[in-house]
């Protein structure tokens, strides 16, 4: 199973940032500080969610990153989609015997099963925009949280 990279956590985040800057920039040094990570990765990040259209850049001294639609317009599955690659699941890395009776039919059983899951992904992902999950960022106070 190839799984989720971190990139959606840190594309989330950086739009999530974006958004509370509320028309102004930041650079990828000020996002990857919040992070605590490298501006590099974070330049990397921001330029998939500019490849989708999700955000702009203006270079120069006042130059920065900024949100090209309005919170309300991007949801988690925007962002989602614009960082990760390949589906979620994948099938066996190579074909199971077809002389086994589970071997035959598994794979077309568990594709099914995996498609079904990923449209739930995209639907929950999709229900949730940057300015709601803004909103309860902000409502939730600044008291840090144990994992």
């Amino acid at each position: 199973m190839a799984g989720l990279s971190s990139r959606s956590a840190v594309a989330i985040h950086a739009l999530a940032m974006l958004a509370h800057r509320r028309g102004g920039s930041l650079t990828s040094a000020e996002i990857a500080e919040s992070l605590d990570s490298n501006p590099v990765l974070v330049r990397r990040i921001l330029g998939r969610l500019r490849d989708a259209g999700l955000v702009w850049s203006m270079e120069g001294r006042a130059g920065g990153w900024s949100l090209a639609r309005a919170p309300r317009d991007i949801t988690l599955y925007d962002a989602y989609a614009a960082v990760e690659e390949g589906r979620i699941f994948s099938r066996h890395t190579h074909p199971p015997s077809g002389a086994c009776e589970i071997g035959r039919t598994i794979g077309d059983l568990l594709d099914v099963e995996f498609q079904s899951a990923e449209r739930a992904l995209e639907e929950q992902l999709g229900r949730t925009t940057i300015a709601g999950l803004l909103h309860r960022i902000l409502a939730s106070g600044s008291e840090p949280r144990n994992r």
